[in-house]
């Protein structure tokens, strides 16, 4: 009886720690092959909740990225197209210049009346871009045009445009009434720019105050642009915060969910050493007969 017991508690125990080798070389096995430690949630309960967090802030890093991709794009082009207002500007300043020397015949004050007039439809163009959703660069409240001209001046879009959402409760004001920038308390540049064309083309001198308008709102033009600058600097900051977080995130869920090929690939070698020989061994064990076990 007691053999019996004891070749029964044998048994189950050769049985039950072959088992569990096995168990433990099928999941290296798997370790090795996924790359991954952490292969359920009964495997590291803790370990599993935390990367559910991870993955949420990944989810949101995500949209967040998205975010300040479309405000960095969108300040830039705004950048851009201030740049190439100011150049339009200044050639009208030049001009304005020229215009004054009173050495101008009758036909270069037309020429250079003319192409001021190009320059305004080319500042109301530039003034009235769009960004990558289609929406006004300089507009207002809604999507509609930035300006428009009306009685040799311009009407401009009310309000502004909503703040660009960051993330973290954060964001920015990518664009700018055109109003902002494009006129004064009194006037306005396509009212300035009017008054001149038509001064020259009656061969009148260019009227003082039109010429103050113009420069003023030049100046402001690159003070919009200075500003704009500044936004962005501010976003690609918060990018690269973002970019550190997601970083970071990513070491912690490395650290959690990974497996380390080296480590993993000796412990399955260790494993099944001794699974091997703990498999050598009840087979020798349990050929023995009741004769030799007595004997």
């Amino acid at each position: 009886m007691s053999v019996n017991l004891s070749t029964s508690l044998f048994f189950d125990r050769s049985t039950s720690t072959m088992q569990a080798l096995q168990s433990k070389f099928d999941t290296l096995n798997e370790q090795i092959s996924t790359g991954k430690k952490l292969l359920k949630p009964s495997d590291d309960s803790v370990g599993y909740q935390r990367l559910q967090g991870i993955q949420r802030a990944n989810a949101d890093g995500v949209q967040d990225a998205a975010n300040v991709k479309l405000a960095q794009s969108t300040l830039q082009q705004a950048g851009t197209t201030l740049t190439q207002m100011t150049d339009r500007l200044q050639r009208a300043a030049e001009l304005v210049v020229q215009a004054k020397s009173g050495t101008n015949s009758a036909s270069a004050k037309a020429a250079i009346a003319t192409e001021l007039d190009g320059i305004l439809q080319s500042v109301v163009s530039l003034a009235n871009a769009k960004d990558a959703r289609g929406m006004p660069l300089f507009g207002g409240q809604d999507d509609g045009a930035a300006v428009t001209q009306s009685g040799g001046g311009l009407a401009f879009a009310a309000g502004k445009a909503p703040a660009m959402p960051l993330g973290d409760g954060q964001s920015v004001e990518a664009t700018v009434n055109a109003k902002d920038f494009l006129a004064t308390p009194t006037s306005d540049i396509a009212a300035a720019l009017t008054a001149i064309v038509t001064a020259l083309r009656a061969g009148e001198d260019v009227p003082e105050d039109a010429s103050e308008t113009l420069d003023v709102v030049a100046d402001q033009v690159i003070g919009t642009q200075a500003s704009l600058g500044a936004r962005e600097a501010r976003v690609d900051l918060f990018a690269a915060q973002l970019k550190s977080a997601a970083d970071d995130r990513e070491v912690t869920r490395s650290g959690i969910e990974d497996a380390d090929p080296t480590e993993t690939i000796v412990e399955l070698q260790k494993t099944m050493t001794i699974l091997q020989a703990t498999q050598a061994s009840f087979s020798k064990l349990s050929s023995l007969s009741l004769f030799d076990y007595l004997r």
